[in-house]
């Protein structure tokens, strides 16, 4: 797991890296050729005996989309279309193209060119660079697709790619179908009280560090972070730290807008698992790599609580000392269950909230959610949070129902003047 954001400081125009170092590569899933090429000559097949107008792929989505409406109103479906180039014989192949239809359409709902795949794709071309996906490789496409409006949620999805080769002809994938599922995102209520959020590293943000990190474990590659929110706390100005801060590198925890606030139970719950006892960082400085891929290697103090049958809310980085609660403890909507921290791998105080389909943070997949109401700002820049750049002005407050925040909105919960209860 990742959590973190980038900002531009004022000293220097220096980069700040991440509240979060990110999960393992791609790049690591597949190390050699060698066994591709085994498996080929056991069966007898070669690239060059395959039809010359299909593409010598192997193509799939894991994990089934589910639709969900975001805070732009628009219904979007996300998930990672994963290509692989099989055969030692083929060449580098050239994605030129990807279109998605949704059922029996001959229409695509979406339609991305060749420079727009780059943008999307682990692991990530040079700059500048197509995508190529060499022999025995895989490149995992991150597919962000918004209905238009009025166009109902598609039953399926199929996929096609045009590629071109090194010295072969080109060739198409056409397939690689996958059954959207049906079910509802569950309507939650508000992790936090009142004040104003960013969404950083929200859903849409196809290389962030939370949609962007795949982890394997133990023989299976899941997305955790696929729907997490980074909630950073900010001020009527859109900053990230108190007035009168001089120096963000010698700050401390009370100069962060947001740190202490009240952590709440999204829902009744039981708590699967808790941590309390982990020391918080100095804000900003460096971290360590995380010890493991796990709740505990990534989320320092921390709570999960079962919402319903099979769905794990995930509350990470909480402040230490401040857990109200255990392991196998029943919890109502609203309860305080911590307080905002800087614990685990991350470099400044911010919750981290996710939904998932399983307790444990490895082998589980992040599944979509909706709040049952927040008030909507605007959205914000990474350099904004410092006060670099064109000031923040938040937008008049729009009240959202049963939507989830996209990537770098500011929002407000209930509980606050402006957004009753």
């Amino acid at each position: 797991m990742a959590i973190g954001f980038h900002a531009a400081m004022a000293q220097g125009r220096t980069v700040v890296a991440a509240l979060h170092a990110s999960a393992r590569s791609v790049h690591r899933m597949t190390r050699s050729a060698a066994l591709v090429l085994l498996l080929a000559g056991i069966a007898g097949i070669s690239a060059a005996r395959a039809e010359d107008a299909l593409a010598p792929v192997e193509a799939r989505v894991p994990f089934a989309p589910a639709a969900f409406t975001g805070s732009d109103g628009r219904t979007h479906l996300a998930y990672e279309l994963h290509v692989t180039n099989f055969y030692g014989d083929s060449g580098a192949l050239a994605p030129q193209g990807l279109d998605v239809f949704g059922d029996d359409a001959a229409t695509p709902l979406l339609a991305l060119d060749a420079k727009q795949l780059s943008h999307v794709v682990k692991p990530a071309p040079a700059a500048q660079e197509p995508v190529a996906i060499l022999p025995g490789k895989r490149a995992v496409f991150f597919v962000w697709l918004t209905l238009p409006a009025g166009v109902s949620v598609p039953h399926r999805l199929r996929h096609r790619i045009h590629f071109t080769a090194d010295a072969h002809a080109s060739s198409m994938l056409d397939g690689a179908t996958v059954q959207v599922g049906d079910a509802q995102p569950m309507v939650i209520g508000a992790p936090l009280r009142g004040g104003r959020w960013l969404a950083h590293e929200g859903p849409g943000a196809a290389q962030s560090h939370h949609w962007g990190s795949l982890v394997a474990v133990n023989g299976q590659l899941t997305i955790p972070q696929r729907y997490a929110l980074d909630l950073v706390g900010v001020d009527d100005a859109g900053h990230v730290l108190r007035a009168g801060v001089k120096d963000i590198h010698r700050s401390s925890y009370a100069d962060w807008i947001g740190y202490g606030a009240d952590v709440l139970a999204v829902a009744d719950g039981v708590v699967r698992s808790a941590r309390d006892g982990e020391a918080e960082h100095q804000p900003l400085s460096a971290q360590p790599e995380p010890a493991s891929l796990t709740s505990d290697g990534l989320f320092g103090n921390y709570v999960v609580l079962e919402i319903a049958p099979g769905t794990f809310a995930s509350y990470a980085h909480l402040r230490r000392g401040s857990l109200k609660v255990k392991a196998g403890e029943r919890v109502r909507r609203g309860q305080v269950l911590a307080q905002l921290g800087q614990s685990g791998n991350s470099a400044a105080p911010h919750l981290h909230f996710q939904l998932s389909n399983a307790v444990a943070f490895e082998g589980s997949e992040g599944v979509p959610y909706a709040f049952e109401r927040f008030g909507y700002l605007g959205t914000e820049s990474e350099a904004q949070l410092f006060g670099q750049g064109e000031p923040w002005h938040a937008s008049p407050i729009e009240d959202r129902r049963s939507q989830l925040p996209l990537n770098d909105v500011v929002i407000q919960f209930p509980g606050q003047s402006g957004l009753g209860r």
